[in-house]
């Protein structure tokens, strides 16, 4: 008599972040211990600066090209986005996107750069995505510079939760929080508030002086007629 088949639920033991050894790519893009970006290596060199370290190399972006890994703890690693993703759950509803190309014309890039700045200084994370298009994606460089540059000067309002890094073939991410507000720069639209000169006060000695001065004076000796 055939027993009955039931069927079960296998998960996959694919670790959500290859590291060391189970690192397939031969070339990869790695940020150093300090998020530091250190370009692009073999997996061996990449590897012994990782152990020369003791610590862990870990492949956060598999999906480029080449592949992005960070020099880490592998705990500390795991600590991180746990938090980073419990951050982005409880302020899901509080998060700006704004979209940059390398090819951005210099006033355009400023004006988003104060789109970031007004949401951080409203305590919302900012998004940014740079997409590479064409041909741009044989020049993967420029955009980093770009990115990185734009991240640079939000510095005084928030600070990257990561290095910028890509998602798939085109979209470069990174994701801005708000600095404390006691370690925040001021709102540029505060400061040109209390900067405003204020309107002059009307000075009633002035104008009582000159009605003082049009009244008639007696000039001649008290008594005289």
């Amino acid at each position: 008599m055939s027993r009955p088949f039931f069927s079960r639920s296998f998960h996959s033991r694919e670790p959500l972040h290859r590291r060391n050894g189970k690192i397939r790519a031969r070339e990869v893009r790695v940020i150093d211990d300090q998020k530091q970006q250190l370009g692009v290596m073999s997996l061996g060199d990449a590897l012994q600066l990782a152990r020369a370290k003791g610590l862990d190399l870990i492949e956060i972006a598999a999906n480029a090209t080449p592949p992005v890994c960070r020099i880490v703890d592998y705990g500390k690693f795991l600590y991180e986005e746990s938090k980073r993703n419990k951050d982005s759950r409880q302020s899901s509803s509080k998060m700006k996107e704004l979209q940059i190309s390398p090819a951005i014309d210099p006033h355009d890039l400023a004006v988003k750069r104060d789109h970031a700045i007004e949401f951080l200084c409203e305590d919302m994370k900012v998004r940014v995505k740079l997409r590479f298009r064409g041909r741009q994606k044989a020049h993967k460089e420029i955009g980093f510079e770009v990115m990185n540059q734009f991240v640079k000067d939000l510095a005084p309002y928030g600070q990257a939760d990561s290095p910028p890094k890509m998602l798939g073939d085109r979209d470069l991410n990174v994701l801005l929080s708000p600095l404390p507000r006691n370690k925040r720069a001021k709102s540029p639209r505060q400061a040109q508030v209390s900067e405003a000169p204020a309107a002059p006060a009307a000075s009633h000695g002035t104008r009582d002086a000159g009605l003082d001065s049009s009244a008639p004076r007696n000039n001649g000796a008290p008594g005289s007629a």
